[in-house]
């Protein structure tokens, strides 16, 4: 059976219809229109379609050409939120010429996707489960007896450390489900995350490339990390680290995490630092000669989707960065200040015009309320475009999941705070809280998009019409 593509923006008409004025329609209709050209630019199904060929029997991805002997065979592995429709356009690309192949991918998506000889399994997250352990033992029993003539494929995307867990020895799932909830509510980076992650795995930070040797190894790779780091994203699989077990430890004691993790964590990395575990692959190792990490998507393949489309639309565009970090909040207060920018003095775009932006932003978690990174900077942006006429801003997760909702991210324009004032919602109480879901919803203008399959950080906009 044939499998619909993931759908895009769920609720467009109702985010259109919350507009107050023609000038903030016009916004919002533009706002959106480029969000979902974003979003179909970085389909997993069409970037791999585009990156790997088959000629002459040979595989050929970005220049690269490997030749496929009549005794080698082909072995499909890896995890993420965009791996299930990596998998499914591989399969119809390279059809029986692969022998088999397990790839996790999250809960309740599998029926999106059509593979018959790649099987895809479903596990949790942004918490590893007890079937995300399951199938990746079920992965490295797939590479088992491996030959030089034999190649593995390997899909990784964003959200494969979670999806892809396989704690070192010693350490329980359960120890690194805890250790998870810790970080993700810390407010360390995701490449912070990921060094300790890599250190208390038996398949990250490269081991995964350990384990097929000597095959060939091929990661075709959707960067969910700022800058592409291949190290990073999923926490390196397939790619040499240069991060220690003292690095890992360091991690965890700037966010106040040492003496509050798991023991048996605890025990991992410091004989990890004292040498009684070996470390993880690193740059020079002979065996990374047989692996080859290609970048198929990033966060760059989207905004340049969006200022094309705005070209397109007669609209002047401005790409900022594709490298955004920081506390949401801030992040928020300084789109904002791009947005009066382009208010008061026509700059840095003329209007109409379009300023877009990409990375990942991080949310210290002080409240007990419920949203995500996108919400909280929309909320912290609502207040400081209080007013404003025709501006829209908006902040996505390509995902189709921000923090721990069912939102993509939100939307907002200078009535934003005025609509929720008038339901007795006060922006600065529940940004306090860090509850933007619970402000963004009963407003109507949180972004719905479902899963989207796939994940190259967040998108974020300015419109002024």
């Amino acid at each position: 059976m044939q499998h619909q593509n993931p759908q895009r923006i769920a609720n467009k008409d109702r985010l259109v219809s919350n507009a107050l004025s023609a000038e903030d329609k016009k916004a919002r209709e533009t706002c959106l229109q480029l969000l979902d050209k974003a979003l179909e630019a970085v389909d997993p199904r069409k970037i791999v379609k585009n990156a790997v060929k088959v000629v002459d029997n040979a595989i050929q991805i970005q220049g690269q050409t490997f030749k496929l002997t009549p005794t080698g065979r082909i072995l499909v592995v890896g995890a993420g939120k965009a791996s299930g429709a990596m998998a499914e356009a591989l399969e119809k690309i390279l059809g029986d010429k692969i022998d088999r192949g397990v790839v996790n991918v999250p809960r309740n998506t599998k029926s999106l996707y059509d593979t018959e000889r790649i099987e895809l399994n479903e596990a949790g997250h942004p918490t590893p489960d007890h079937a995300g352990e399951l199938g990746t033992q079920r992965m490295l029993a797939t590479l088992s007896d491996l030959r030089s003539d034999d190649a593995v494929i390997s899909l990784i995307s964003g959200g494969g450390s979670a999806l892809m867990p396989l704690p070192a020895e010693g350490i329980r799932l359960h120890d690194k489900v805890e250790l998870t909830h810790m970080l993700l509510l810390s407010g360390a980076t995701i490449d912070e995350i990921n060094i300790v992650r890599k250190h208390i795995s038996a398949i990250k930070g490269g081991r995964l490339a350990a384990k097929a040797s000597p095959a060939k190894v091929i990661s075709l790779i959707v960067s969910d990390v700022v800058g592409d780091p291949i190290d990073a994203i999923a926490s390196g699989p397939t790619a040499p680290d240069r991060s220690t077990y003292r690095n890992a430890k360091r991690v965890l004691e700037t966010y106040n995490l040492w003496k509050r993790c798991p023991e048996a964590i605890r025990r991992c990395i410091q004989d990890g630092i004292e040498g009684k575990v070996e470390e993880t692959p690193k740059p020079g190792d002979p065996m990374f000669g047989r692996v080859f990490n290609f970048i198929v998507a990033n966060n760059k393949v989207a905004l340049d989707a969006m200022t094309q489309e705005a070209v397109k639309m007669s609209l002047d565009s401005l790409v900022i960065s594709s490298a955004v970090e920081g506390e949401a909040r801030h992040l928020g207060t300084f789109l904002a200040g791009i947005a009066q920018e382009i208010n008061t003095n026509n700059r840095p775009v003329k209007r109409p015009g379009v300023v877009v932006a990409g990375g990942e932003s991080t949310v210290t978690v002080l409240g007990k309320g419920v949203g995500g990174r996108n919400q909280e900077a929309m909320l912290s942006a609502a207040r400081k475009i209080a007013g404003l006429r025709g501006i829209v801003l908006a902040s996505v997760g390509t995902d189709g999941v921000d923090g721990a909702t069912d939102a993509a991210g939100a939307l907002i324009d200078g009535q934003t705070v005025g609509r929720a004032e008038k339901m007795n919602l006060h922006v600065e109480e529940y940004l306090r809280n860090n509850d933007s879901y619970n402000l963004f919803k009963p407003i109507g203008d949180l972004i719905f998009t479902g899963p989207t399959g796939t994940n190259v950080n967040d998108v974020m906009l300015i419109v002024a019409v």
